[in-house]
């Protein structure tokens, strides 16, 4: 990977640590990754049978997830606004666009954004029909403004739940990280079913050489920059190049917007810094 010629923009936003963000990533930054991950290229694998058991257990997975954590794991995703100007009102009317939050979870992203966009109706999937009880059981859910439902998006039709070509939005935030690669262009054709031509995608993502990679070892490697987590969850960690790679292959995109952004995360009661590192982009239909 090339490094960044380009000045990086340092963000300071009041609810957030340091960011800064930049298209390519820095020297520096891949040279200490680099020698960090030299230990999983040179350590014990994971085996084809843990491989496969892993993949065919995935929902399972994240239904046990949502059994153990609940609606207690994330946090509200308060800042999707800042960081994404689709999502902002623009004064229109009730219900007047259509959104869908791929990867929903228990409606972190979701109920935030009702609150603060009235123009908004949202569609929320998720291949974990445990956290789908979760979103409709919230006193908030209601189908005036949104709707939830079971979908896995490399295997089921999105059409089976929205009207073709309708959507105005489609997020997707850590969603296509938990996707296998080689499955991730059946996500992006699904999306073509729903989204309107001149629609947006949007997507933030787990970045290359991001804090969380470094630590997995190299038992939990499924794949290049593909790992499991100890609870049968995946991680997947985006180059833009990749990410960029993805779109080209599937064609009928326009890239509006592919960078990483960079932040510093301090745990101060165990006095440790992680560098978090995440793709974010916005690509438009065709």
């Amino acid at each position: 990977m090339s490094s960044s010629t380009q000045q990086s923009t340092t963000l300071q936003p009041p609810d957030e640590d340091t960011i800064e963000t930049a298209e390519s990533m820095p020297a520096e930054r891949e040279a200490a990754a680099t020698a960090a991950l030299r230990n999983q290229a040179n350590g014990a694998t994971m085996t084809a049978f843990q491989h496969d058991k892993l993949i065919k257990d995935t929902t399972r997975s994240w239904d046990l997830f949502y059994k153990r954590n609940t609606v207690n794991f994330f946090k509200d995703r308060h800042w999707t606004e800042r960081e994404f100007p689709e999502l902002r009102p623009t004064g229109g009317e009730p219900c007047s666009k259509r959104l869908l939050e791929l990867g929903c979870g228990v409606g972190n992203f979701i109920y935030p954004m009702l609150e603060s966009n009235p123009e908004l109706y949202i569609y929320g999937c998720d291949l974990s029909k445990r956290a789908v009880d979760f979103v409709k059981a919230d006193p908030k859910y209601t189908e005036s403004r949104c709707k939830a439902f079971v979908c896995d998006i490399t295997t089921n039709p999105l059409t089976d739940s929205i009207p073709p070509q309708s959507l105005d939005i489609v997020s997707a935030l850590f969603c296509f990280s938990a996707i296998p690669p080689a499955r991730m262009h059946l996500a992006l054709n699904n999306i073509k079913l729903v989204l309107k031509p001149g629609g947006t995608l949007i997507i933030r993502d787990y970045g290359l050489y991001d804090a969380a990679q470094l630590r997995f070892k190299s038992t939990a490697k499924m794949d290049d920059r593909f790992y499991a987590r100890g609870d049968g969850t995946f991680s997947y960690f985006f180059s833009t190049d990749a990410l960029a790679a993805l779109f080209n292959e599937d064609g009928g995109w326009e890239c509006v917007a592919n960078t990483y952004v960079f932040k510093e995360v301090t745990n101060k009661k165990r006095e440790l810094t992680m560098d978090r590192v995440f793709v974010q982009a916005r690509y438009k239909l065709l």
